[in-house]
């Protein structure tokens, strides 16, 4: 005895629609390089803000923890930007670098604007800083670190 099987009447049977046509798989393609491409600009332009961002932090971190070890301690640490070589250290520890697309200069309260030579920030064991304000800026964001000379605190604004 034979069993003839009929389609599910709520299942649609497609004749001829074994896959995708040229125009389709092409204009798929197209919208995944579209949304690639838009994704990769928005990632480049994260990364140099990313960039920029730890970098004013690094910067301030360092002026904090010089404060620090100077009251750890009871004698002062030194903290030198040489903007010249875009380079900056606490003394005695390692060097870290300010990259090449960002500028800097600092303002001295006596001297004025500083774009070239060695600066230092004296962090004192009294928890006070001295020293001028840090100028960072490239083509989207200026940014300004600017410790305090009496209590030490250092504001990023």
């Amino acid at each position: 005895m034979y069993h003839i099987s009929r389609p599910h009447p709520n299942r649609v049977l497609l004749m001829g629609t074994h896959g995708f046509t040229l125009l389709e798989v092409i204009i798929v393609m197209l919208l995944i390089s579209l949304v690639i491409g838009i994704s990769a600009v928005f990632f480049v332009n994260t990364l140099a803000s990313s960039t920029f961002n730890t970098t004013v932090r690094d910067i301030s971190s360092s002026i904090r923890y010089a404060r620090s070890l100077a009251q750890l301690h009871g004698e002062r640490k030194n903290v030198t930007i040489d903007l010249d070589a875009r380079t900056f250290s606490i003394e005695g520890k390692g060097v870290r670098e300010i990259p090449s697309d960002m500028n800097i200069k600092i303002v001295d309260p006596l001297h004025g604007e500083i774009f070239e030579g060695k600066y230092q920030f004296i962090a004192n064991a009294l928890g006070g800083v001295q020293g001028g304000t840090i100028v960072l800026w490239n083509e989207r964001k200026t940014v300004s670190i600017q410790p305090d000379p009496i209590v030490g605190s250092v504001v990023v604004q």
